[in-house]
């Protein structure tokens, strides 16, 4: 996954596309009155799984945003991946954001958990802990420790993580994708200097979430 071409649209995307488009065009065939909603689904279906190109930060100290969204959280808590006190950012992803997840930082994955759960919506706190998740624990090139959790959401039903231990992640590159509304925690040291508030609407790999 290192070399993802950036396609525009998002590889996991294709048959839900071939799918909603060939409905619409059978009903189209059939009766186009009857055709505007599936033409409507399958063109939110095309802006869901859009997965644009981005443009990398060049400060050495930043950790990047690993998704599209809002912010949600920037608290000081336990980071029970690591088991340390830690500052935790967390991005809100709705249905109308890009759902391609990315690398915060240049680092070493030391361990890759899954946790089967609930799917509560995703902008409460308790989905962080409640929820289906799949969390990176990862020590940046720097050698900080920083956690990096894909959090089901309420329509979420499928995490997909392509990165596991040992890999070496590049800042920006896409590991991973949650599909249908969601959230990305992220845990990192106390030392680090946040960037953002709650509130503040965030682009994967754009956005600056803090620096250490």
């Amino acid at each position: 996954m290192n070399n993802y071409p950036h396609p525009i649209i998002a590889r996991e995307g294709w048959p839900f596309l071939g799918i909603a488009f060939a409905v619409a065009l059978l009903i189209t065939f059939f009766s186009l009155a009857w055709s505007l909603p599936f033409w409507i689904i399958a063109l939110f279906v095309l802006q869901f799984f859009r997965d644009p190109g981005r443009v990398i930060p060049q400060n050495p100290a930043a950790v990047l945003s690993p998704a599209d969204g809002r912010i949600v959280v920037v608290e000081k808590t336990m980071d029970p991946y690591a088991n340390r006190e830690a500052l935790k950012i967390s991005v809100f992803m709705n249905v109308f954001n890009v759902h391609s997840n990315r690398a915060p930082v240049d680092g070493k994955i030391e361990k890759a958990e899954y946790f089967p759960g609930k799917f509560v919506n995703a902008d409460l706190d308790k989905a962080s802990v409640e929820n289906e998740r799949n969390a990176l624990v990862i020590t940046a090139a720097n050698g900080q420790t920083v956690t990096c959790v894909q959090v089901a959401g309420l329509i979420a039903r499928r995490i997909l993580c392509y990165v596991k231990v040992a890999d070496v992640l590049a800042r920006g590159q896409r590991y991973g994708f949650i599909r249908f509304g969601s959230r990305v925690d992220v845990y990192l040291p106390l030392t680090a200097t946040p960037k953002v508030a709650v509130g503040d609407k965030v682009s994967a790999t754009e956005t600056i979430l803090a620096e250490f």
